[in-house]
């Protein structure tokens, strides 16, 4: 015959609600992490080809008189800007130095598990203009 000790009552239920939490944090550490890769996969990505989309913004005419390659700034923020509005987003800084463009995206993810509110995500991707012999 077992004896039930008066202390022992709902010691079984503490004991699971605390490994039912810590999986529940495990989870939501693996899930809302893999969110967040993705979403720094995905700025990474977005100021990447918004980047490139700047770079083709080449000042044709002093190219061809002087052969210096140099980007037109407006035109090139301008073309960064459109390819980000296309996909939803907003550049938080366009940088148009020379012939390189340099763009910073912020991405929001929420998570689904963790109680740790939105999480901002920021890439920022280089792209330089280069002339190519045919």
């Amino acid at each position: 015959m077992r004896r039930v000790f008066a202390d022992e009552h709902g010691a079984v239920s503490t004991f699971l609600a605390v490994i039912a939490l810590a999986l529940l944090m495990a989870g939501g550490l693996a899930i809302d992490g893999g969110r967040k890769v993705n979403a720094l996969r995905e700025a990474s990505h977005i100021a990447d080809n918004a980047a490139r989309a700047g770079a083709q913004a080449v000042d044709l005419d002093t190219l061809r008189t002087t052969g210096d390659l140099r980007l037109v700034p407006s035109e090139a923020t301008d073309r960064a800007e459109t390819y980000l509005s296309t996909l939803g987003y907003i550049a938080t800084n366009i940088t148009v130095n020379g012939a390189t463009v340099t763009v910073t995206v912020d991405v929001t993810v929420d998570p689904v598990l963790l109680p740790t509110g939105p999480m901002t995500i920021s890439a920022t991707e280089t792209a330089t203009a280069i002339t190519q012999e045919p």
